[in-house]
């Protein structure tokens, strides 16, 4: 069975998506039916400092910065291949992210944003992978981007600083010798303007726009190649999924927390939301109070978060109810599973707030399934957007056709990305025939109001298998954080002689104790046994820790757990 975008939503008609121009274009240009730049809110603000461009001044800047640029490496718009024109971004998330990446677009050049928690190993692999030919920075990654370019042959000349709200000293960053990316756009204001990109027909369908670092459907971190079309048909998929229960003249105030390099972070709020007139409320970091006193300096009305932000928000009421965040209308979760216990608490909290599940790969371009504020469904990860289609794949590769049945997610959509930069492996792992191998476990359910739902169990590769039975870690983490002594939860699988694999929780508490934890452990596993089937039951025990490992954007690393668990094994195996 094909399952559907819901009959309510408008048609998304395919030839209305703009083929031959950069994203740079699309999203600043009001004839591609953005909101008119004069009506829109300044698109990025500093959450710290309150420093912000209009649209018409972000317009400017971009045209500025791209004429610098192209002095400096000597790039002209329509000459060479986009893979000559490579510029790496490592830095927290500012204002002047986006302008820089649509410079870079501006000459048919390609944006490889990096993680901000790379270590300079790491780093060096995105550099070399991509050829990067320049690196765009901040202050406080300077040290490890210096290690990383060194190795890879990026001149220091070719290195450039973004300024962040955390550069306490501005003077100390011109002392160092590095070019500021104020400083080339004041450069390029006295430049002569580029000539236009003369692209041909279909060209934004097959040139790469931004080269993000992903482990895909399973594996290592592979290059995902993200055309220019596959971000603008987001964008309009995305604002016809909302038109009918969003006016034209609704201008939002969007928290910009996430990593402006991931793919949530640089397309959900960066891309949609200035599209529309938004403005995004930059963060460069996580912080409780710092989060919350710009909710309520700025009347931010969507937060745009990941799960453990939202536990991290219940886990804290008495805090939150010191401010003043009457303004928040909706919340977006996505990135990772968000339990329907959590999203009830939090709601219990906060009636007024609506809770939206979104749902999305780096090789969709992002979302796949999205919330309507009319048809919300706690657990649930929304419907599909206008555009997709969808089919579930039983193990044994057949296709499922009733609801309520597993199966790895399979899409198809003008947002499925171009494939993987040099690793024809997993392209052919992954991309089948214009359709695209989630690597997710999911069910179709029907929700109350009618309308098709899309509900992830879990990576596949993390299911755990108990005497055949499949388990979904996630699914044991949302009811454990339930539990009043919880504050954080993973669930991995352990070697079993006898079922083969049994569920494990690392558990973070709430609060400490001086005891060894025997006590608490039982009352955890008495807690699931009660709730649970009994494959369920953490056999594998319980073991407390003080922090759970996970990504930037918020997805547990349950490999770091599985070779921790791993190692532990092998040790007290050694000494018997």
């Amino acid at each position: 069975m094909v399952f559907k975008p819901p009959e309510w939503l408008p048609d998304f008609r395919l030839e209305s998506i703009p083929d031959s121009i950069p994203i740079s274009e699309f999203i600043l240009d009001e004839k591609y039916g953005r909101s008119p730049l004069d009506k829109s809110r300044k698109p990025f603000v500093c959450g710290i400092t309150g420093r912000g461009y209009t649209a018409a001044e972000v317009k400017l800047r971009v045209d500025y910065l791209a004429r610098a640029l192209a002095r400096e490496l000597s790039w002209e718009p329509n000459k060479g291949s986009e893979w000559d024109k490579v510029v790496a971004i490592f830095s927290l998330n500012t204002i002047d992210t986006l302008p820089l990446y649509w410079s870079i677009h501006r000459l048919s050049g390609v944006a490889s944003p990096a993680n901000a928690s790379y270590s300079a190993p790491e780093l060096t692999h995105q550099l070399l992978s991509s050829k990067a030919k320049a690196l765009v920075t901040c202050r406080p990654l300077l040290k490890t981007a210096l290690e990383a370019a060194r190795k890879c042959g990026i001149p220091e000349n070719r290195i450039y600083l973004f300024e962040t709200a955390l550069d306490n000293d501005g003077a100390s960053v011109k002392q160092q010798g590095f070019k500021t990316i104020n400083a080339l756009i004041e450069e390029g204001s006295r430049l002569g303007p580029l000539e236009p990109l003369k692209w041909e027909k279909g060209q934004g369908a097959r040139q790469c726009a931004f080269l993000c670092y992903s482990s895909g459907t399973s594996g290592l971190p592979k290059g995902v190649m993200i055309s220019h079309v596959n971000v603008i048909s987001h964008v309009l998929m995305v604002a016809t999924f909302e038109s009918p229960t969003r006016s034209k003249d609704q201008h939002d105030a969007v928290l910009g927390l996430l990593p402006q390099s991931h793919i949530y972070g640089l397309v959900v709020i960066c891309h949609d939301g200035v599209y529309r007139g938004d403005s995004t409320i930059v963060l460069p970091k996580f912080e409780l109070l710092t989060l919350l006193e710009s909710i309520q300096r700025f009347r931010i009305n969507v937060l745009i978060l990941v799960p453990p932000t939202i536990i991290v928000m219940t886990n804290n009421k008495t805090v939150l109810d010191k401010y003043d965040l009457s303004s928040v209308r909706e919340i977006y979760s996505g990135a990772a599973p968000l339990g329907p216990e959590t999203a009830s608490q939090l709601q219990e909290q906060h009636p007024s707030w609506t809770i939206r599940g979104i749902y999305g790969l780096t090789e969709t371009t992002a979302v796949i399934s999205h919330t309507s504020i009319k048809d919300v469904w706690y657990g649930s990860c929304g419907s599909l957007l206008p555009g997709y289609e969808a089919r579930l794949i039983s193990p044994d590769g057949t296709e499922i056709q009733e609801y309520d049945t597993p199966g790895e997610l399979v899409v198809r959509a003008p947002t499925i990305v171009l494939g993987y930069l040099n690793n024809q492996k997993a392209n052919e792992e992954a991309f089948l025939n214009g359709w695209l191998r989630t690597g997710d476990e999911a069910v179709i359910r029907k929700s109350p109001n009618g309308f098709e739902h899309v509900f992830v169990v879990d990576r596949i590769k993390e299911l755990i298998k108990v005497k055949g039975h499949q388990v979904a870690p996630a699914e044991l983490e949302a009811h454990l954080l339930t539990h009043p002594a919880v504050a954080d939860v993973a669930v991995v699988p352990v070697p079993d002689d006898a079922a083969g694999e049994v569920p494990k929780a690392f558990v973070v508490k709430k609060l400490p104790s001086d005891d060894n934890g025997e006590d608490l452990a039982r009352d955890i596993q008495a807690y699931v046994e009660k709730h649970k089937a009994r494959y369920k039951w953490l056999k594998g025990g319980v073991e407390f820790l003080e922090l759970i490992p996970k990504s930037p954007s918020g997805k547990i690393l349950r490999r770091l757990l599985r070779d921790r668990e791993r190692e532990a094994r092998r040790k007290a195996a050694a000494k018997l």
